[in-house]
């Protein structure tokens, strides 16, 4: 069985929090979902610059094509067993429309301007203490 891989952000606290759920339930059901940190993965592969992968969650299907956003989280759920309603759902057109407007103007901007924010306070110098 061929498996989607999944790209996401593992220096984010709540991306690595959501992906922990979603590895360990597909480890006990042998899901075939493959997790890859965007920050160890070659991006090549993905056709993804850094600053593009950072910004929402991908993933690649066992045909080949790259998704983003909502339909990347569709794209779990609908391999995680008891989960698949959630996929069928949020895919609907009316609430797809919904969850897309939620997640690439709220969720996903939040989450990557914060994760800026982390990262910068990382690289910046300590201040000298006397």
């Amino acid at each position: 069985m061929e498996q989607t891989r999944i790209l996401y952000n593992d220096r984010c606290p709540i991306c690595r929090a959501e992906i922990a759920h979603y590895r360990a339930r597909a480890a006990a059901s042998g899901a075939p979902l493959l997790f890859e940190d965007l920050n160890t993965a070659d991006l090549g592969g993905w056709q993804l610059s850094p600053d593009q992968a950072k910004r929402r969650m991908h993933a690649a299907l066992p045909d080949g094509r790259i998704i983003s956003g909502i339909p990347a989280f569709a794209a779990i759920w609908a391999a995680l067993p008891g989960m698949g309603w959630m996929a069928r759902l949020v895919m609907l057109p009316g609430l797809r429309h919904i969850a897309d407007l939620a997640y690439n103007r709220l969720a996903a901007p939040w989450l990557y301007h914060r994760q800026l924010r982390r990262e910068a306070r990382c690289l910046a110098p300590k201040d000298a203490q006397p």
